[in-house]
């Protein structure tokens, strides 16, 4: 590769960039972070392009260098969620937004949908979703990035080893520390979830939710979720537990005279069903672009709603305005 001019350099290694990106915010749960560290990823083998031997594929050694470049930053703290700040609570004291916290971030599905990959394992469903994320946050950084190269990308001891300078015995040592601590914090059934997507049940138990809003019904609201459900809207650090506070939390919005009039997209991010939620406030003349109501779907029934607030309609690939 000593040779290589810096457009061939550029040409090789951009194929790699999605699945890159996709890495690294597993690492780190922000996909922000995970721009900057691919960019990182991507200057630092051009740097070192002569170090490279051939020994393993250019994949694997971006893989290595991407690893490090995100145990090395370690100034990043891990990424949370309101639930893990403070005791739900209701009626929610009118808190401003917290952006000094390190909020997970979702990610887009147009982008996971471009990674040029030899199989599916690096983008199914099970270890982007934002449960996986936030659990795999509770690992030391090192037994992160040890679980994802052994269980999510299946790289063997050796190859993980050597990926995050530890040796073989260590690395089989923080797998073993590490996937009791995964399982505490996951959901009791992701098991049941599809791999790839949402199914054809969780889109028609999204069509219901916004006919039951589209109705301004909090019967048909309630009949849709699970008595425990969670509701989290960061960067507002308050949360609702329980179906009588999340119903609470949603009526007044049922009426267009409290903020406005609501209209919902379907899509999906993080591999999960998604309402991409429109505003139009009261004098408005067309509804904008205002959250992603990430839904998380057990047994047939609503267990939890993450909304993150975002007009970045281009990012997620979504109308501006309908």
């Amino acid at each position: 590769m000593e040779q290589m001019s810096a457009d061939r350099f550029a040409e090789e290694t951009e194929q790699y960039r999605h699945e890159l990106r996709v890495h690294c915010y597993r690492m780190l749960g922000s996909f922000d972070d995970a721009e900057d560290m691919v960019q990182e990823t991507l200057l630092r083998a051009w740097r070192g392009r002569d170090s490279f031997a051939g020994r393993s594929s250019l994949r694997t050694w971006l893989y290595r260098i991407a690893t490090n470049v995100c145990i090395d930053d370690v100034r990043r703290p891990r990424r949370v969620l309101p639930y893990q700040l403070e005791p739900a609570s209701f009626p929610a004291t009118a808190l401003p937004a917290r952006e000094d916290v390190p909020w997970l971030q979702p990610f887009p599905d147009v982008l996971l949908d471009r990674a040029e990959e030899p199989d599916a394992a690096t983008i199914r469903r099970e270890t982007i979703e934002l449960a996986f994320l936030i659990a795999i946050q509770h690992l030391p950084v090192r037994q992160r990035a040890a679980l994802i190269l052994r269980d999510v990308l299946g790289w063997s001891a050796r190859e993980t080893a050597e990926a995050v300078e530890l040796s073989v015995a260590a690395v089989n040592s923080a797998l073993q520390r590490a996937r009791p601590v995964l399982r505490e914090h996951l959901p009791p059934h992701r098991t049941e979830w599809s791999a790839t997507g949402a199914t054809a049940a969780e889109r028609e138990l999204l069509e219901k939710y916004m006919s039951a809003w589209d109705a301004a019904d909090p019967s048909a609201l309630a009949a849709l979720m699970h008595d425990d459900i969670r509701i989290t809207m960061p960067p507002y650090p308050f949360w609702f537990a329980g179906r009588v506070d999340a119903l609470r939390s949603l009526i007044p919005n049922l009426d267009p005279a409290y903020r406005g009039h609501w209209r919902f997209v379907p899509t999906s991010v993080n591999r999960q069903p998604t309402l991409a939620a429109y505003l139009q406030p009261a004098g408005a003349t067309t509804h904008r672009l205002f959250a992603l109501d990430i839904f998380r779907l057990e047994q047939g029934l609503i267990a939890e709603i993450t909304a993150f607030e975002t007009t970045d309609h281009i990012r997620y690939g979504l109308p501006e305005t309908v």
